[in-house]
């Protein structure tokens, strides 16, 4: 394959990158703070993106959609907490017939009301400075409650701009409108955070679908685990690989483990995200936040309400679907220009995966211990993983080489206590690559992919190719699904911001 068909492909672009992105035994937060421009809007930076068949006893027939976004947040993080961006437009894509274009589109909105609660003192209302005003908060829209978040969702079956319009609608009350919960802030303010969360479960309608879905949007705890700090310290790992040492794979801190994230998850008849005419249970997904193009501040704002004007189109800023790919695949002068594309115009990046410099950077540090970088270029075992999919596993009847998560919806879901964390390379067809779920150690898994595991098994390339293929590389930050939940919305509960007592 030469340089221009690679480009056509786009497949050895990044995937290439992707996985060498992920190569670094770190695990790179998957997708936090990732480029420029988006450290300046954290509310709308994607942080990950899971797609998988529900596992939870009786959903099988049910697919799961999450997107995460506000990374690092720590719980102690108030007066303001973590509220979503009123100006931003959240979305998650999905891609039904191979084309690299959104078929599919779930549109978030979200709007902060101030109640402005006033105390008396010394004669004179004054407005508190607190999110919670003194009074229980056990209820959805709680009279203790000084601020109220609250959400729509639109369905677009189309272009995402220009498709067809529906609102997805509250099965239960009724409505259209939805509330967000606040976030943990501890035990004093919220007594029981779980069962408050709970009834911020919705059962919705979604338009064109014949059975009802499942909808979820608040903090969680970040089911994200990875070596950070480590990892970009040029790759400060005393073991990158089993081989080397005998507890490797859970010899490091998580730098995650305190840190919680705001998911925006919905659970979907299977059925309703499929093309019946194009007869293929592969699905594409992605997620992307956009705001308006215009920004006018007032110098002088008399409320929270016109500190700002936002106006003009809807301009993408934010984009994640596979782990790792903008992090460290994607040179630094192009990761905003990445976060502002479509995955039909993923050509462009075709440069940074036919020879990507990750592994090479393995092999620098740790080609004394037999950490050996694969020698076959263009890297088409990348591209069969991470851009086109796996042909038998999750690869589209019809596929356009693209960035983003696959997963083949007609592979039944593994029951929890049998799910393998490393996914298809382990044997586990309803795991990473074919999608992703919340206990995937996508980071594991890429390492080895990208160090040339598929070589091993003749996958894009032979044995030959890959000398350190066999090798089982690992960042440290262990992670399975006895880390996370097994009902949805599949993330646990989020770090309370004082100690529980």
């Amino acid at each position: 394959m030469n340089q221009m068909s690679v480009r056509a492909t786009i497949g050895a672009v990044l995937a290439g990158n992707l996985l060498a992105c992920a190569f670094a035994p770190s695990a790179f937060a998957s997708s936090h703070r990732e480029a420029p421009f988006i450290t300046r809007s954290p509310k709308v930076d994607a942080t990950d993106f899971y797609m998988f068949r529900s596992y939870q006893a009786g959903r099988s027939d049910f697919t799961t959609l999450i997107a995460n976004y506000v990374p690092l947040q720590d719980a102690y993080g108030g007066p303001n907490y973590f509220m979503m961006d009123p100006d931003a437009l959240y979305e998650i894509h999905v891609d039904n017939n191979g084309d690299a274009k959104e078929d599919i589109t779930f549109q978030f909105r979200f709007k902060n009301t101030n109640k402005d609660t006033q105390l008396t003192v010394g004669g004179k209302k004054v407005s508190i400075p607190l999110v919670i005003n003194g009074g229980p908060i056990a209820d959805a829209n709680a009279a203790g409650a000084n601020v109220r978040e609250t959400f729509t969702v639109t369905v677009v079956r189309g272009d995402r701009r220009s498709g067809t319009r529906a609102a997805v609608a509250n099965a239960d009350g009724g409505g259209t409108t939805f509330d967000k919960p606040l976030d943990n802030i501890g035990n004093k303010s919220i007594a029981n955070y779980d069962a408050y969360a709970a009834r911020h479960m919705y059962n919705v309608t979604v338009p064109g679908c014949p059975a009802p879905a499942k909808l979820f949007v608040g903090q969680r705890k970040d089911p994200f685990v990875v070596n950070l700090g480590e990892t970009f310290d040029l790759i400060n790992i005393k073991a990158p690989a089993v081989e080397f040492s005998a507890n490797a794979e859970k010899g490091a801190k998580d730098d995650l483990a305190n840190k919680n994230v705001t998911t925006l998850s919905m659970e979907m008849p299977t059925s309703c995200l499929l093309n019946a005419s194009a007869g293929d249970p592969v699905i594409g997904g992605w997620t992307t936040a956009s705001l308006r193009q215009g920004r006018l501040i007032n110098p002088t704002p008399k409320s929270d309400a016109d500190v700002s004007k936002e106006g003009g189109a809807w301009v993408q800023v934010s984009r994640l679907g596979m782990p790792l790919v903008n992090e460290v695949v994607i040179g630094l002068k192009d990761k905003d220009r990445f976060n502002h594309s479509k995955p039909s115009n993923d050509g462009q990046f075709a440069d940074y995966v036919t020879n990507p410099t990750l592994p090479a950077l393995v092999e620098i540090l740790y080609g004394s211990a037999g950490a050996k970088a694969p020698t076959n270029f263009p890297r088409n075992d990348l591209v069969a993983t991470f851009l086109t999919g796996i042909k038998g596993v999750n690869q589209p009847k019809t596929v356009t080489a693209s960035e983003m998560l696959r997963l083949n919806t007609s592979i039944a879901p593994t029951a929890p206590g049998a799910q393998k964390r490393l996914g298809v390379i382990d044997g586990d067809n309803a795991g990473f690559p074919n999608g992703r779920r919340p206990g995937d150690d996508v980071v594991d898994v890429a390492l080895r992919v990208v160090m040339g595991k598929l070589c091993t098994i003749n996958i894009g390339c032979a044995p030959g190719d890959a000398p350190a293929g066999a090798l089982r590389f690992t960042d440290g930050a262990y992670l399975d699904e006895t880390m996370v939940s097994t009902a949805f919305p599949y993330l646990k509960s989020p770090i309370p911001g004082s100690p529980q007592k």
